[in-house]
């Protein structure tokens, strides 16, 4: 258990002031160590996914979005304060703190999570979620926490219309796409859209991090902090139709992917396949599956066992094996 990437997870997520941890964030309140295992003991939550609960609302508005971005914003700030990068934000990582009308959306997850001081860019492996990986990991540069941010406006973009801004079922034309920033506002969905919204988007997904707005920043935005007054209260039926497609094809891709590894005999938590230097390493082929370089887990080993956790190719992989494209 004793290495870096674990206990950046216990210390961010576990604090002696109850106080200090939002209530957007899913807080570990003990760690229990036994011989072969490590439990964990978190919050409950149970409202399920944001995502889920969005299409089934009666009532869903550009406002119900600012707000839902604004907690998530607030609870990468405080990671953010605290020196932590979360590195996989993604729908399936925003969860509802009860099933109650209004529950607050809480941020999971930290198993990818660093630590970094201040405003430090450096290379700490590829790592992420395809559709949400920011330019600057893809092109293996140095990288901090303005890779959050990137993240962020992905999920805005899709809480506004229901599809993400850069999709492909080919991984490496995905990642031309990001790279190059190469996303716009078709008619006639994003006709409705107020343009601040479009400019809180347009900051978060700039391709040069440097230029890229900040958490801190993000939550002063007039669409955020002056919700009542910009953004608009109109129904997005549209988005709601958009978003329950995107949620099946979220759980299809997953359930698919499961039962041709199951009936391959192969692990249910990756795919061994080559990479151009001849060697082996798992690999993930789902643009909603987390990835994680061969460098993080030679640094993770003896630490958490998360199966959600894959070996990722990088940009220049060869030789995908990918069961869902025939």
């Amino acid at each position: 258990m004793g290495n870096k990437y674990t206990f950046v997870t216990l210390d961010i997520e576990r604090s002696p002031d109850p106080d200090a941890i939002p209530s957007s964030l899913v807080r570990l309140h003990d760690s229990i160590q036994e011989e072969n295992f490590h439990y964990l003991v978190f919050d409950l939550v149970t409202g399920g996914e944001l995502f889920e609960d969005i299409v089934a609302r009666e009532f869903y508005s550009e406002a119900d979005a600012s707000h839902c971005i604004q907690q998530i914003l607030e609870s990468v700030n405080h990671c953010h304060q605290n020196g932590v990068v979360h590195r996989d934000l993604k729908p399936e990582n925003l969860l509802l703190a009860s099933k109650a009308k209004g529950a607050a959306v809480k941020l999971a997850d930290f198993g990818l999570a660093i630590e970094v001081q201040g405003e430090q860019q450096a290379w700490f492996g590829f790592a992420g979620t395809p559709g949400y990986l920011s330019p600057e990991v893809l092109k293996k540069e140095p990288y901090g926490k303005p890779v959050d941010i990137w993240a962020c406006g992905v999920i805005l973009y899709i809480l506004l219309v229901g599809y993400p801004p850069f999709w492909d079922e080919d991984q490496h034309r995905l990642y031309a796409q990001i790279k190059a920033g190469a996303y716009d506002y078709p008619s006639p969905e994003w006709d409705t859209v107020t343009p601040e919204a479009k400019n809180l988007i347009n900051q978060m997904l700039t391709v040069n991090p440097g230029k890229r707005i900040t958490a801190a920043e993000a939550l002063k935005h007039p669409w955020i902090c002056q919700r009542e007054r910009v953004a608009s209260v109109v129904h997005r039926q549209e988005t709601v139709d958009c978003l329950k497609k995107f949620n099946a094809r979220r759980k299809l891709k997953g359930a698919i992917l499961t039962t041709m590894l199951a009936t391959r005999n192969f692990s249910s938590r990756s795919i061994i396949v080559k990479k151009g230097d001849g060697s082996q390493v798992k690999e993930s082929t789902d643009s909603s599956t987390t990835l994680e370089d061969d460098d993080i887990k030679e640094d993770k080993k003896g630490g958490v066992d998360r199966s959600s956790t894959v070996i990722a190719k990088d940009p220049e992989g060869k030789d995908i094996f990918n069961p869902l494209i025939t």
